[in-house]
């Protein structure tokens, strides 16, 4: 898959045995392939809106095809995997608008989702069936079309004695809620607002683009918080939106940072007081999320994503948290999306369904994803 962040593309090669609550997952291999700038910029700037159109569009999405492929082809090779030892592949693709909520268009009132990257270019290289866009069947039933990822912690995260939370910090953080000897109904899993996009876009725009993100929170320790623009950020009517509520690039992208830099200034805020409280601002967006909505007390919060390598966030997020929350760093907290969607991939090719009504709001369960061979 392909986050919002647009840092790469992630591979995640695993061995999967069984089915539903029965599935055995083992990771195998992982790596992320990173964008170069121009490809990074380029992706950046079609999820804005800024360029764009049907044309460049098509070429995005064979660009991204061919680097999927390209980028599957060389984990089956570190990992001394050969190609033809593939069973499927489950592509997410990369996300350039998202759409939860209905607008106007000839007369209709529309939802929606797209995300790109041919998987006609997986079949060709590895010659077995690709799974592939998958958030747009739940959408037809209702949903939201994200989040997606809570199917699998439930399959594989859920306890019989403990309240589990698993925050994911990619470009957006979401967050799933397993309330101990819970059933697939009680699952409670939303999008708590920016996780690392507002982080990194300030990071670029202070650093004039020498930097993408502050490496293991360096920038952002260095500075204070500024109570005063937390408490402008925090007026964010999204934060107290209950769930099924997702967000996106859409609302937390280039504009939005644009006025954050404008209100900074304003009120005298350094740059480096401006990283740390954008930080807080992240963890702040995940504490309230489980102050508002978790129907139980947390007995232990695991943080996965690019996030969990950002120092200063994490020891935020930790700072938060009453004392009966463990905050720990997720057992495969770079891979974990990468491996949900395989999960999802497999769940889709058994003919199970694999969406959450809790979570998403759909009418009914699906069966998620598009099969090409």
């Amino acid at each position: 898959m392909s986050g919002t962040s647009c840092d790469g593309v992630d591979v995640a090669l695993v061995d999967i045995k069984g089915k539903g609550i029965q599935t055995k997952v083992r990771l195998v291999a992982f790596d992320c392939y990173p964008y170069t700038a121009e490809e990074r910029e380029m992706l950046l700037s079609l999820a804005r809106g800024e360029t764009g159109g049907s044309h460049l569009l098509c070429l995005a999405d064979v660009f991204l095809g061919r680097k999927f492929a390209q980028s599957a082809l060389a984990l089956c090779d570190c990992a001394h995997v050969e190609p033809s030892r593939i069973s499927f592949i489950a592509s997410h693709g990369h996300t350039f608008y998202h759409l939860p909520k209905k607008e106007r268009f000839l007369g209709e009132d529309i939802r929606g989702t797209l995300q790109l990257g041919e998987p006609s270019y997986l079949n060709e290289a590895f010659h077995c069936p690709v799974v592939s866009d998958f958030r747009v069947r739940d959408m037809a039933a209702g949903g939201q079309g994200a989040p997606l990822v809570p199917y699998t912690e439930y399959l594989l995260y859920r306890s019989e004695t403990k309240n589990i939370a698993l925050q994911n910090i990619g470009g957006i953080g979401n967050i799933t809620i397993l309330p101990h000897a819970c059933d697939v109904s009680s699952v409670l899993a939303f999008d708590t607002g920016p996780g690392n996009m507002i982080i990194d876009q300030m990071v670029g725009s202070l650093t004039e683009g020498k930097l993408t993100y502050d490496e293991n929170g360096r920038l952002g320790g260095k500075g204070k918080v500024d109570e005063r623009l937390l408490s402008f950020m925090l007026d964010d009517p999204y934060i107290s939106e209950r769930p099924p509520k997702t967000t996106g690039r859409e609302r937390y992208g280039a504009s939005y940072c644009t006025n954050l830099i404008k209100k900074a200034q304003e009120l005298g805020v350094g740059s480096f007081d401006l990283i740390a409280t954008v930080t807080m601002f992240t963890a702040k967006c995940i504490a309230i999320g489980l102050q508002q909505f978790s129907p139980v007390a947390i007995d232990e919060l695991y943080i996965n994503g690019g996030g969990v390598h950002n120092n200063t966030l994490f020891k935020d997020i930790q700072s938060l948290m009453g004392e009966g929350t463990r905050v720990l760093p997720g057992d495969t907290s770079d891979s974990k999306e990468a491996i949900a969607f395989a999960i999802l991939g497999n769940e889709t090719l058994e003919g199970l369904t694999n969406n959450l009504c809790s979570v998403t709001g759909a009418r009914h369960p699906c069966i998620l994803g598009k099969i090409s061979f």
